[in-house]
């Protein structure tokens, strides 16, 4: 069977499975085995298939995600949000729109001590909606803030999204991307800022005013435990003093003792917050181990150069083909949860961006820019469901709310992609380059 038809028959049979409700992890090994058969013996396919499940998810750096998914839990139940939109209000309670805007602060801070989008969308939403809600803000600005900076998380660190792609780009060091993607993580932020702002002000949202100096010591007071955990674990992975799974391990720890100081966790909330930790971890552990079945089975057939050489034929400016990469990726975004993406489509796009002068580095927060776009987008989007089931509103309601956001973290993307002082001029400040 030619490749384009072995392509064909894998990425078809897929698309089929998604369309007909089946899981993502299911299908990606499904389509994996029936693109092998006309190559493999089925003996081949079985062993192989296996072998691969089970070598992709065999790596120390992955016991890092299980134990952020879990520090993730811990501070969405610990209350630690509430702290941190308090702190968020110091900085914007005199803009119009305080609230919207105290959402995207709290987003960026959370997602950076949590990792996670949609733990910082449903944390930050469940915080601050009802307050909005109160207030009068409209549903559709108050949601579309939320959903549109709770993917922060994903760029700002501790991240999964970088572990995971480090381990299928070649043992990337995971300290210099996790620098890489501050500095686009903070402009995603700022971005959604500056669209919220200028919504706010065009239909005249009201302002919080400035705190006394009283209540500034003692809001900062309360957030400051929180905030420590980012110089905690970051600090101590990027000077080397511990690994990011031990730095996973030491922010459970840490999230802990600080939810049991607040009083807002006991041994039965706990037992809940290991039960979901646990699914969510064995859910984004078995997309892993299929996905590396499937990328396997792309990379014997030839497919990564197969793409590759087809999309480089289409013009010579590597502007074009970054642009018609992002392009792809964005549709990939759309469809695919960012771990199965991060995986399968690594080994399909990066050897075209090296090919074009673009380090690793630059290339991940790119692909991971891609996929925080992805999260606030139907069908998939996950982040948009959570922020929507939060308000209690329809994605119809939002969707155009939501455009301006996208329009911006596009042309973001575009920055990202063309200059790379964007994503490296901080790792090579800290001597990581």
């Amino acid at each position: 069977m030619s490749i384009g038809i072995t392509t064909a028959v894998l990425f078809a049979v897929f698309a089929a499975l998604l369309f007909l409700g089946c899981p993502i992890s299911v299908g990606i090994v499904i389509s994996s085995i029936v693109a092998a058969v006309s190559s493999l013996s089925w003996d081949q396919i079985t062993f192989i298939t296996m072998q691969k499940m089970n070598s992709g998810v065999e790596s120390f750096s992955l016991l890092a995600i299980p134990l952020f998914i879990l520090a993730g839990n811990i501070m969405n139940n610990g209350g630690i949000a509430k702290r941190l939109v308090n702190f968020a209000q110091l900085f914007v309670g005199w803009c119009p729109g305080s609230l919207a805007l105290a959402n995207i602060v709290g987003n960026m801070l959370f997602g950076a001590l949590s990792g996670s989008s949609v733990a910082a969308a449903s944390a930050m939403g469940g915080c601050i909606y009802p307050i909005q809600k109160e207030e009068g803000y409209d549903p559709a600005f108050a949601t579309a803030a939320n959903i549109a900076s709770a993917p922060t998380g994903l760029l700002i660190p501790p991240t999964s999204a970088f572990i995971v792609y480090s381990t299928v780009a070649g043992g990337v060091s995971i300290s210099t991307l996790f620098m890489a993607g501050y500095v686009p993580g903070l402009l995603m932020g700022l971005g959604s800022m500056v669209v919220a702002f200028l919504y706010a002000k065009k239909h005249k949202y009201p302002t919080s005013g400035f705190p006394s100096m009283q209540t500034a010591v003692k809001v900062t007071l309360e957030a400051l435990p929180s905030l420590l955990l980012i110089i905690i674990v970051i600090g101590g992975i990027v000077s080397g003093i511990f690994t990011a799974t031990e730095g996973a391990g030491i922010s459970v720890l840490y999230c802990l003792i600080l939810s049991l100081c607040y009083k807002s966790i006991n041994f039965k909330s706990f037992s809940k917050i290991l039960v979901s930790s646990a699914c969510t971890s064995g859910i984004i552990l078995f997309l892993i181990s299929a996905s590396s079945a499937m990328s396997f089975v792309m990379a014997y057939s030839g497919i990564p150069a197969a793409i590759s050489t087809a999309i480089m034929s289409v013009s010579s400016n590597k502007y074009v083909i970054l642009l018609l990469m992002n392009v792809i990726l964005l549709v990939i975004g759309m469809f695919m949860d960012i771990t199965p993406a991060i995986l399968i489509f690594t080994p399909i796009f990066l050897p075209i961006a090296e090919s074009l002068g673009m380090s690793n580095i630059q290339f991940g927060v790119m692909l991971i820019f891609n996929m925080c776009m992805g999260n606030i987008t139907p069908p998939v989007g996950s982040v948009l469901f959570v922020g929507c089931g939060i308000s209690k509103i329809s994605i119809e309601q939002v969707a155009k709310t939501l455009l301006p956001y996208f329009i911006v973290l596009f042309i973001l993307l575009l920055a990202v992609t063309y200059i790379p002082v964007l994503s490296l001029g901080l790792p090579s400040l800290m001597g990581l380059l």
